[in-house]
């Protein structure tokens, strides 16, 4: 049988869409490990045989049939042989616009109406062996979320199939490193809330992340929420955050912000008082079971815990401000301050019809930062003050500069906004 070589998947697909192709995989029918190897490929593959071309360094899969032999992303044994055909290979793919393949002519080679559905704007599953993978269910969140902005859709019969994976006990086999990688991928598209609605909608977020699950249909004060649902809420946070182009480590943060609220006692709804402090263990117990690396955790563990103080920052007295910035740890971590204010303000405009409020406490806390960052330390020692001596003056010089500062901005007549509590 004459090897052949066709390109894959998601190069295929976002070609016919358009888009740009950063990564190319490609499928080589009628050859045997030994036979890449003697042409110069490099083995890359652990689980089935990957290669990597001699010139290009871009992956050939080995066309290869699988079959369920266990439970979750590791259960399936893999056979790759000459006489796999790439009918054989493409069925075993998850969605019809990824089980597309095209030869060295620019033909293209769709069995299961790929390009159809691309120009419907539909996300379906190839076959029933979708169900057979958990990690497909968190794939095509993943997809829908990136491709929502174009109009894509998932299928109602793959929705079903889903809601059935998960009522199967599917997704309580996935691994959390591979939840947290899809989702932060997820993250930084356009629409991440498109990920999360998704896998509500088929019951895998109550699974993976109960946290964020029991947001949803909780209630909160219409005056500062007029979407009312926390849920909802959470999901406004995090698509503005996207707006903004964030970092990772803040869309993480937004997040995890208002997990507090998913525990608040029913007759207190729809108020949330000291949700911020209720909220610390769960993102602790979220950050620790997903694998969550220790920039985001720490971030997403300071919006939570101090978000409500920085709606009301105008209104604290210079030496709760003061504290405020020590707990931020601000002088030491500009960077992660600055992030820490952008989620904060993705807070307060991931509201219904308040995306474009007047928000200005980032301001003046940065304002406040540099009020106490210009109180150097080599000036109180000059003072004549040492050890312990020098940090409990170098406070009070710090705190006492808030205070005119504050002093200065009344006397100059400065709108004080009234608290927004978010509880």
């Amino acid at each position: 049988m004459t090897m052949k070589r066709y390109l894959v998947g998601g190069a295929v697909r976002d070609a016919l869409l358009g888009l740009p192709v950063h990564e190319r995989d490609w499928v080589i029918v009628g050859a045997t490990p030994d036979a890449l190897h003697a042409a110069g490929y490099k083995p890359v593959g652990k689980d089935f045989p990957v290669f990597l071309h001699p010139q290009t360094k871009e992956e050939h899969a080995l066309a290869r049939t699988e079959r369920k032999s266990g439970r979750g992303y590791h259960g399936f044994t893999f056979h790759t042989g000459e006489d796999v055909t790439l009918e054989e290979d493409l069925v075993r793919r998850d969605l019809t616009v990824n089980a597309m393949a095209q030869d060295e002519h620019g033909t293209i080679i769709d069995p299961h109406g790929g390009r159809a559905d691309l120009d419907a704007r539909v996300l379906r599953h190839v076959s029933t062996a979708f169900a057979e993978d958990p990690v497909r269910i968190l794939r095509l969140a993943r997809f829908a979320s990136r491709y929502a902005p174009l109009g894509f859709r998932i299928a109602d019969e793959t929705m079903t199939l889903m809601r059935e994976m998960v009522a199967a006990g599917e997704v309580d086999h996935l691994v959390p490193e591979r939840v947290w990688q899809e989702a932060t991928r997820a993250l930084m598209q356009e629409k991440p809330s498109i990920f999360f609605t998704t896998l509500r909608e088929c019951g895998a977020l109550a699974r993976v992340m109960p946290e964020l699950d029991a947001l949803f249909g909780v209630p909160q004060p219409e005056q500062h929420h007029p979407e009312i649902d926390s849920g909802v809420h959470v999901m406004m946070v995090i698509d503005r955050a996207a707006k903004i182009k964030a970092p990772l480590t803040v869309r993480v943060a937004c997040l995890c912000h208002d997990f507090g609220k998913g525990v608040t006692p029913k007759d207190r709804l729809p108020h949330h008082w000291g949700h911020e402090s209720t909220g610390v263990p769960l993102v602790e117990a979220f950050c620790s079971r997903l694998r969550v690396p220790v920039e985001s955790r720490d971030l997403a563990l300071q919006v939570c815990r101090e978000h409500l103080l920085v709606h009301q920052a105008r209104e604290l007295r210079p030496d709760t401000l003061m504290q405020l910035l020590e707990r931020l740890d601000a002088l030491r971590r500009p960077q992660r301050f600055e992030e820490f204010l952008l989620a904060c303000e993705c807070d307060a405009r991931g509201r219904a019809n308040l995306e474009d409020r007047d928000y200005p406490q980032p301001d003046f806390l940065r304002e406040a930062f540099k009020r106490i960052g210009e109180v150097l330390p080599a000036e109180v020692a000059k003072a004549g003050f040492v050890g312990a001596a020098l940090g409990i003056e170098l406070r009070a010089r710090r705190v006492k500069a808030l205070s005119a500062w504050k002093r200065l901005r009344v006397a100059g007549s400065e709108a004080v906004a009234l608290p927004d509590p978010d509880a």
